[in-house]
């Protein structure tokens, strides 16, 4: 984004709260595509993703949300590698205007804070304070999935042993095999802050690659394994998630990080973004990552159908 647009949008800050008053709602509450593009801007909004699936389908939502709803037009660059640590400088230099991230992740990897221990409000409301002050950014709603560590067990295992808690599977553990990717089982937070905080003693651990390892546990050559909760294989195999009833692992909501001085300089950006609030649970982001990694479909398409189904666009 051109030097003198952030000039502009730095100055305009000051009077943000009321040019965002200005901008007005449909009748169904959703923001005015002609009160919005009041500014006369014609840029595009920049939007960045992480190297992820997840990331991609959400960039495609919010590209296709901001643009049904706004005048503005959106430039999506996908798959950033690094993720946070490049995409953060880039923000700050105005590269970004906005790119979905997760709480816990702002908050170590930015904030260089710990998380554990940390509840959620406390959290979110440090991101907001935090991130204004020391880089002028902003976080815009909540999605509503949090996409972090959980451990899965195969079906027939969990209905075997009656597994619903990870306290459950304490009085089992000696009997399964545990298999996950050797990041997880070599790092302190990982598998062997796992075994400590619930007593497992598996009667085998196994590491194997991230890519292969729910293959694995469906062949029955492991019993149990580390993912995340928005695991496209979760929506694919019998696989039950099991309750971290200790609360071991700190929570990854997802969530837009934006410029203040980008919400400005496009007014009713706010309004838009806000319709992603609340908008995903778990099971719907592993669906949809389902939907573009195994079944091969293009995440815009697996993004707008998505949308239209919540009734946020149009078919």
């Amino acid at each position: 984004m051109k030097l003198y647009k952030r000039l502009f949008a730095t100055a305009a800050a000051a009077c943000m709260a009321l040019s965002m008053t200005a901008c007005g709602n449909n009748a169904n509450g959703t923001p005015s595509s002609a009160a919005n593009n009041e500014s006369g801007n014609t840029d595009p909004i920049q939007i960045a993703t992480k190297p992820m699936t997840e990331q991609y389908i959400l960039g495609e939502m919010l590209k296709q949300i901001i643009e049904a709803k706004t005048d503005y037009t959106c430039e999506v660059t996908e798959g950033i590698a690094g993720g946070t640590n490049n995409i953060m400088p880039a923000m700050e230099s105005g590269e970004f205007d906005l790119y979905p991230e997760y709480t816990s992740s702002g908050y170590v990897m930015v904030l260089n804070h710990d998380a554990v221990g940390v509840d959620d409000d406390t959290m979110w409301d440090q991101l907001l304070q935090e991130y204004h002050d020391n880089y002028q950014m902003t976080w815009v709603g909540k999605y509503g999935f949090n996409n972090t560590f959980c451990l899965a067990v195969r079906g027939d295992v969990a209905r075997e042993y009656n597994l619903q808690t990870s306290s459950d599977l304490t009085a089992v553990s000696d009997q399964l095999v545990f298999g996950g990717n050797p990041d997880y089982i070599e790092r302190a937070d990982g598998y062997n802050l796992l075994c400590e905080t619930y007593d497992y003693h598996f009667k085998d651990t196994k590491g194997i690659d991230i890519g292969v390892k729910y293959a694995a546990l469906e062949n029955g050559d492991i019993d149990v394994t580390n993912g995340f909760t928005t695991d496209a294989q979760l929506a694919a195999q019998d696989v039950v998630v099991l309750e971290d009833d200790k609360h071991l692992q700190v929570n990854y909501f997802c969530s837009t990080v934006v410029r203040e001085d980008s919400l400005a300089e496009y007014p009713g950006l706010e309004d838009a973004l806000m319709l992603m609030d609340g908008l995903l649970t778990d099971s719907d982001m592993a669906r949809l990552n389902y939907l573009v990694e195994v079944e091969e479909q293009d995440e815009a398409d697996v993004a707008h159908d998505f949308l239209v189904e919540k009734g946020i666009l149009d078919a």
